[in-house]
C-alpha cells in the first residue's frame, strides 16, 4: 500500500507528497470553483491519472512485444457537470500512437484504454471518449474493442 500525504496550505492550495519517492506537487481549485488555477486541480489529476495510466500500461505491453513507443502522446480533457452535483461528467482522450501496429497490436493497445486500473476504478457515470491515432491517422476503435 502506498501513502500519499496531503497538506492544506491555505487559499485552496494543497501540497501532495508521494511518500515512497518524497516527490511533491501543488494543487489549486479550478477557476470555475473559486480557485485561481495556479496549479493542477484535483479533478484535472483524474484526467491526468487515466492518461498516464494508459501510457504506462501501453509501455508495459510494448516492452513485452519489443516495441519502442517512445513519443506516445495522450491529450486528456475533462468536462465537469453540476447536475445533480459537481462531478466529472466526461473525459476525452486523444491518443497518438507513434508506430504502426498490426491488427493484433491495434486490438491490444485500443483495449488498454478501458482496462487500465484507473479506467476500471472510475464511476461508470463518467463518459470516456477516445480518439486513437496511429502516426497521426485516426482509426475506428470500435473495430478493435472486445
Amino acid at each position: 500500500m502506498v501513502t500519499i500525504n496531503i497538506e492544506y496550505l491555505g487559499d485552496l492550495h494543497c501540497k501532495v507528497t508521494h511518500e515512497p519517492s518524497q516527490t511533491s506537487f501543488l494543487t489549486d481549485a479550478p477557476l470555475d470553483n473559486q480557485g485561481r488555477a495556479e496549479y493542477i486541480s484535483p479533478t484535472d489529476l483524474t484526467a491526468a491519472s487515466i492518461a498516464s495510466c494508459i501510457a504506462t500500461i501501453m509501455g508495459i505491453a510494448a516492452r513485452g512485444r519489443n516495441l519502442d513507443i517512445q513519443g506516445l502522446r495522450i491529450s486528456a480533457k475533462k468536462e465537469m457537470s453540476n447536475v445533480p452535483y459537481r462531478r466529472i461528467s466526461a473525459i476525452y482522450l486523444e491518443i497518438d500512437f507513434p508506430v504502426e501496429l498490426d491488427e493484433e497490436g491495434k486490438k491490444l493497445f485500443v483495449n488498454i484504454v478501458k482496462n487500465c486500473p484507473v479506467s476500471r476504478s472510475l464511476s461508470p457515470e463518467i463518459k470516456i471518449e477516445t480518439t486513437f491515432k496511429i502516426k497521426g491517422e485516426v482509426i475506428d476503435i470500435n473495430e478493435y474493442l472486445k
